[in-house]
């Protein structure tokens, strides 16, 4: 795994580096990628009051997202460390629960936009996102594993571009493209 630190507001010295390297590069026993890298992007970010360490994981096949504030940027580095591996836990249980061993196995999921609104209503972020083929259960775990209210894939039946999303009053709703 290819891991990259980058500091915002915060110098990241070299045992700062050596930690989050260390600490991350456990991960790959738990991330199989048959062909293609895995990319590990770590952003510190330096608060009035201690850190925010924000952690993407990359691959062919996942995309995993977990992030902290801390006073204490080393118990946060095992704190994310510990959001990241029940994130892969979970996935992997619930898909071989479904019966999705190839799934549960390559933890195929897809890079959600994470588009943060302004109090002024602009756009303030923006994000391309490469969607790759897959079914209602599979988007609906993904969405569920990375906490998000929305799901965007390519649906494998009709192979247009599909998004799930959670309703308010419970349940899921779906939205497709017209022909």
């Amino acid at each position: 795994m290819k891991i990259q630190v980058v500091g915002r507001g915060v110098s990241i010295t070299k045992a700062m580096e050596s930690r989050i390297t260390e600490k991350l590069s456990n991960l790959d026993k738990y991330i199989i990628v048959s062909n293609g890298e895995v990319d590990c992007r770590v952003v510190v970010n330096n608060l009035k009051l201690g850190q925010k360490l924000e952690v993407t994981i990359t691959s062919k096949y996942a995309t995993l997202r977990a992030e902290v504030q801390t006073t204490d940027l080393y118990s946060g580095i095992d704190e994310v460390y510990e959001k990241l591996e029940d994130q892969i836990r979970r996935a992997k249980t619930k898909m071989s629960r479904k019966g999705k061993e190839s799934f549960a196995k390559a933890l195929v999921l897809e890079n959600i936009p994470n588009v943060e609104k302004d109090e002024k209503d602009e756009l303030v972020r923006t994000k391309t996102l490469h969607v790759e083929f897959m079914d209602i259960d599979q988007a609906i775990a993904n969405m569920t594993l990375l906490g998000h209210d929305f799901y965007i894939y390519k649906d494998n039946e009709t192979e247009e571009v599909a998004v799930v999303y959670k309703r308010k009053n419970g349940g899921y709703g779906l939205i497709e493209v017209e022909k």
